[in-house]
């Protein structure tokens, strides 16, 4: 389906889902697949600590109301076609929030259009938290205080 020199009546395109399946059906993509596919390219973003809330009760609050893939994340899908995505993160202490937001819509966008062949309209990052990620995954941050011993 690319542009012929010879033919300009032929259109340069991407074909989209319907596209190809109109002789055989329709196929659709549910949203939580769309939802994990934010979230791995939201974590594949330098700086960012996780997807979700921060808090430990919108942390159960997610846990127990949704899939894994949709928490911290909302898809809804605009009348006119394409995604509009919510993506909530918990991100490094100390790096610059408003580039690693825009890092995360890039990925997000770019993810989203490769593998559906649909946009993502609008995407909204909401920045939960920040964290200073911790070097021992098992180590608790109150206890890594090392400061003078009180007798």
């Amino acid at each position: 389906m690319t542009k012929k020199k010879n033919n300009p009546d032929i259109e340069d395109s991407v074909p989209s889902l319907s596209d190809e399946s109109a002789g055989l059906g329709t196929i659709r993509i549910n949203h939580s697949v769309i939802a994990g596919i934010v979230r791995l390219a939201t974590q594949s973003v330098t700086g960012v600590i996780n997807v979700g809330g921060a808090g430990v009760v919108e942390g159960l609050t997610d846990f127990f109301s949704k899939k894994e893939s949709e928490r911290g994340v909302n898809v809804t899908e605009c009348e006119d076609g394409g995604y509009e995505i919510e993506v909530r993160v918990v991100l490094k202490f100390g790096v610059d929030l408003a580039k690693t937001g825009t890092q995360v819509q890039d990925a997000i966008r770019e993810q989203i259009l490769s593998m559906t062949g649909n946009h993502a309209k609008i995407i909204n990052v909401v920045i939960d938290d920040i964290k200073q990620e911790s070097l021992d995954p098992d180590e608790d941050p109150e206890d890594s205080w090392t400061g003078p011993a009180s007798d």
